[in-house]
């Protein structure tokens, strides 16, 4: 038997967002969803890495490969539609880390305001510490609920017209 004792730094990361979407508060909390369960992707470039998002407190968000396969990126731990999404987990990181990713939407007019955040603690592997691929991949995210967001509007407002 052996074992070994090595000293490794806790680190932390941060990434913060804040974004208007031309879209009522429901629509916005309903494509978050969407987008981070069926419709998820990969890193930009990558295309589909659907996940299951479980919309209730301790629910899972995970990957599922099959045949009892997986990777848990996260629980549920608040949910409060329209306006919190909160999930805490290792994420993506393979490694002692624990992440918290937060959602919190504020009517502003016809429009809805997503405050975000994702932090997280621990032993944060080195293509992710300085955060540039954490913040990249957020941001196509956001992009993917923005631009889905809106569609969905705009495709609402037709049938009202009609």
């Amino acid at each position: 038997m052996s074992s070994s004792v090595s000293e490794h730094a806790v680190q932390t990361l941060e990434v913060k967002k804040d974004i208007v979407v031309a879209a009522p508060i429901e629509i916005v909390f309903e494509t978050i969803l969407e987008q981070m369960g069926p419709y998820n992707e990969g890193a930009p470039g990558t295309g589909p890495m659907p996940m299951k998002l479980e919309p209730w407190p301790g629910g899972r968000w995970f990957r599922d490969l099959g045949n009892n396969a997986g990777h848990l990126w996260g629980h549920v731990q608040s949910l409060k539609p329209p306006t919190l999404l909160e999930i805490h987990g290792p994420l993506f990181m393979s490694s002692p880390a624990i992440s918290h990713v937060q959602y919190r939407l504020t009517p502003e007019g016809g429009a809805t305001r997503i405050k975000f955040s994702h932090r997280a603690i621990g032993q944060i592997a080195p293509e992710h510490a300085d955060g540039s691929r954490v913040d990249i991949g957020w941001t196509s995210l956001l992009s993917r609920i923005s631009s889905n967001a809106e569609k969905k509007t705009t495709r609402q407002k037709a049938k009202e017209t009609k």
